[in-house]
């Protein structure tokens, strides 16, 4: 119980956090965030006008110094008590957005304007401008002015609201639009420090590894098919929930495409201490999948395939591809790839080059078809680019229909489909929210309609790609 922790309310009294119902909660600790990002913003304006009065040149007569630290940062991790490394990020976001004066004496704005703005009206907060100043500082030299002001600009509006490693991802999509030359060597370093150590201690056999975003790729996805199966057999088992696609992924669609093997590909993956199967941690079952690979290899003798339907899909405009030009992403892997990565990646097996724009497909099949095609799911992924409410991957979703197939009588068209994974699918269903699909085709756009105990004024939340992924 939190005794000791209390909130006031507009009376003045002081109130138990833990008195306060679903509604109270959220809208403190809301009001709690907001404040968080407006003190983290005059602190940073602080800390750059620290390290002014701090700079080398003031020798002992710097303000640092003259109160016994050896840099502003570590005057200012001790006194805050975080780390100097913070502090520095603190310094140098400061120092990022506070106003300038020229040469002349004549004021100018922030290096980073954007960011100086969304951080003061406290749309962002600190950790995360750091992360957008210091990407833009990194292509400054190899990236257009014009460019560079319109990834910042795109770049505050989208991480309003989202994780820190979620904007992480914006701006690793951000970088390699601005400089999609330094992929490639990028790359090459990255290649160049992969590496597998495996020893023994303590009974136990330790594997460490570092892969780069090439090599990763073949070895998440088959890891995600076999954890994802697992997940979705044993809800199976225990019933799931009461919609048409679950009904169809019991009866053995577990991709969409009507493939019935999948119901075995599913049950071979039990773990190898089945006794301990319900209660394993997400990482047990990751390495108990990697055993199962390498049992198979291996030649155990069955003649399950545990990773059935498991593709590495490259995504890469045409004009990209033809050209040269531009990045490519792999789904699942968070950093951009070059394109002659996305072509080298291309001539191996189990990749799926899913290259925009080069033709068409029939992507609306109405009331022809009960499942989701294989050619549906990958423009779904495109559109919502994995769970379109919580940003997963697209090898941890499913294809749903918004309006169900028996009871709405539903078409399996890409206007009513939708990606989730099993937690928002659930959450959806349960706690009554609406999903409605803005615009048509790959660049629809999908919204969230939350309930009225959620939100009484019900105000739509923007998701899938436009939300989570990157596209200037």
């Amino acid at each position: 119980m939190v005794t000791d922790v209390w909130a006031t309310d507009p009376r003045g009294t002081h109130v138990d956090v833990d008195t306060l119902d679903h509604a109270e909660l959220v809208s403190l600790n809301n009001a709690i965030g907001a404040l968080r990002r407006r003190v983290e913003a005059v602190h940073a304006r602080v800390a750059s006008e620290i390290a002014r009065q701090s700079r080398p040149e003031l020798g002992s007569e710097g303000l640092a110094k003259k109160n016994g630290y050896r840099s502003p940062a570590v005057l200012i991790a001790a006194t805050t008590g975080t780390t100097v490394g913070d502090a520095a990020r603190l310094v140098a976001v400061g120092e990022a957005t506070a106003p300038r004066r020229t040469f002349t004496g004549a004021d100018a704005p922030a290096r980073h304007p954007h960011v100086a703005e969304a951080l003061s009206a406290g749309r962002i907060g600190m950790p995360a401008a750091s992360v957008i100043i210091s990407m833009l500082d990194r292509v400054a030299l190899r990236a257009g002015l014009d460019e560079r002001d319109q990834a910042e600009r795109m770049l505050c509006a989208q991480a309003q609201g989202l994780a820190l490693d979620q904007v992480g991802k914006l701006v690793a999509r951000a970088e390699a639009w601005l400089d999609p030359d330094g992929l490639e060597p990028q790359e090459q370093q990255l290649r160049g420090e992969r590496s597998l150590l495996m020893f023994e201690r303590g009974g136990m056999v330790h594997l460490n590894a570092k892969l780069d975003p090439e090599s990763a790729a073949p070895v998440k996805a088959a890891l995600d098919a076999i954890v994802t199966a697992e997940f979705r057999s044993e809800r199976a088992c225990a019933g799931g929930v009461g919609t048409d696609e679950s009904d169809a992924a019991r009866d053995g669609d577990r991709h969409g495409t009507g493939d019935h093997r999948s119901g075995v590909a599913a049950a071979s993956v039990a773990s190898p201490a089945d006794a301990d199967t319900p209660r394993r941690t997400l990482p047990q079952r990751q390495a108990d999948a990697l055993v199962l690979l390498a049992s198979h290899l291996l030649g155990c003798g069955s003649a399950d395939q545990p990773i059935e339907g498991a593709t590495v899909i490259v995504r890469v405009t045409l004009s990209d591809l033809r050209d040269g030009t531009g990045s490519a992403t792999i789904d699942g892997i968070e950093r951009p790839v070059s394109i002659a990565t996305a072509r080298r990646m291309a001539a191996s097996g189990g990749v799926i080059p899913w290259v925009l724009g080069s033709r068409s497909e029939i992507l609306d099949w109405g009331r022809r078809r009960r499942l989701f095609t294989p050619t549906q799911r990958l423009a779904l992924a495109e559109r919502d680019g994995g769970c379109a409410m919580c940003g997963l991957p697209p090898g941890m979703t499913k294809a749903h229909h918004i309006r169900w197939w028996a009871r709405d009588a539903g078409p399996t068209d890409l206007d009513n489909g939708v990606l989730l994974c099993e937690t928002c699918h659930h959450r959806i269903h349960d706690n009554g929210w609406e999903i409605e699909i803005e615009g048509r085709g790959v660049d629809g756009r999908v919204w969230f309609i939350p309930p009225a105990h959620v939100d009484p004024g019900r105000v739509p939340r923007l998701g899938g790609k436009a939300r989570f992924g990157w596209a200037a």
